[in-house]
């Protein structure tokens, strides 16, 4: 009989916004921006992951630290038939000076890759719609003052909602569930060696009932997913931030528990209560080895998603060796 954890369960379980007083005061809760309009105040926050969060219906983009938002601006991104893709990104690549090879050489000053198909942050004219191939166009000032403040692997989701994250309301990551006589997959592995550093990433797949781990784009391992047939949750994000949260660490009592950001990518009408309820119940389950192990790889920037979608041999994070461009 195999014992099963329910992964990240405090991630998803308590998902009560806190308001966070200092990033409502850099940014109001109903701030619309002109074209070309910013706010930048780093200081509020200037140590901790960096999550870059961008909402193509607002035509905004939002920089949290270690939870606290620090800046946000106004966008342009990909005109109809060049439409930027919506998903869990890392920057993979950085230049001050960057010309596309795609678009006539068109400069794309502060770049910030995405994708190696040529979708990126870079400087460019904003005129307050979508005017872009494909890349996310920030002012000139912003993009220097965000292009200083990252590194190569924090994380940037592109999200098709209105919605802005919030702050996890607790500081669980994996809690037990009964056990289980669910067997093992076939071709489960645990290797962190390939990769022995860089940004680690977990997702969950509920309709290939599979978690998979990756450190730097490098797949390291994954487990078999109890999941309940039929279970339909929507894509959901989350970041671990700096700092203990209240209460106990369950799967690790001589740790401290963890805070997270959560974001929700689910458009449409997915209710919050019933991702709760799927939680609470012990709906979705991992191996409890595979769970402590989770658990001990996780460090402040980790990005966990669960998403009803496949994984497919073209994962998130997979890099794709093709001409890099720009849009």
């Amino acid at each position: 009989m195999m014992s099963w954890h329910l992964p990240l369960r405090c991630i998803l379980l308590l998902l009560l916004a806190l308001a966070v007083s200092s990033a409502s005061a850099v940014v109001p809760a109903t701030w619309k921006p002109r074209p070309g309009e910013y706010v930048w105040q780093p200081a509020i926050a200037p140590a901790g992951p960096l999550l870059i969060v961008v909402s193509l219906p607002l035509q905004q983009l939002h920089v949290y630290r270690n939870g606290v938002r620090i800046g946000a601006s106004s966008i342009s991104s990909g005109k109809p038939g060049h439409e930027t893709p919506v998903g869990l990104f890392t920057i993979l690549q950085k230049e001050v000076e960057h010309y596309s090879n795609l678009y006539d050489s068109a400069p794309m000053p502060f770049m910030q890759r995405l994708t190696w198909d040529g979708v990126a942050l870079h400087a460019g004219v904003v005129p307050g719609r979508p005017a872009s191939h494909g890349c996310i166009r920030l002012p000139e000032a912003f993009a220097k003052a965000l292009f200083n403040a990252t590194r190569t692997g924090d994380t940037v989701i592109v999200t098709d909602r209105q919605a802005q994250p919030g702050i996890a309301a607790a500081g669980e990551v994996l809690r037990g569930l009964p056990s289980s006589d669910a067997p093992a997959a076939s071709g489960d592995f645990w290797t962190p060696e390939l990769s022995p550093g860089g940004p680690v990433s977990v997702v969950l797949s509920l309709s290939d009932a599979r978690l998979v781990v990756t450190r730097n784009g490098v797949r390291i391992g994954q487990a078999a997913l109890r999941v309940e047939p039929g279970l339909v949750l929507g894509t959901h994000a989350y970041v671990l931030l700096d700092g203990a949260a209240e209460g106990v660490n369950p799967v690790l009592p001589d740790r401290p528990a963890r805070r997270w950001m959560s974001i929700d990518l689910t458009p449409g009408t997915q209710d919050e209560g019933q991702v709760k309820q799927a939680i609470a119940t012990g709906r979705i389950g991992v191996p409890a080895e595979i769970a402590r192990r989770v658990e001990d790889l996780l460090q402040p920037g980790a990005t966990v998603v669960i998403t009803d979608q496949p994984l497919g041999d073209r994962a998130q994070f997979q890099r794709i060796d093709v001409e890099a461009g720009g849009r």
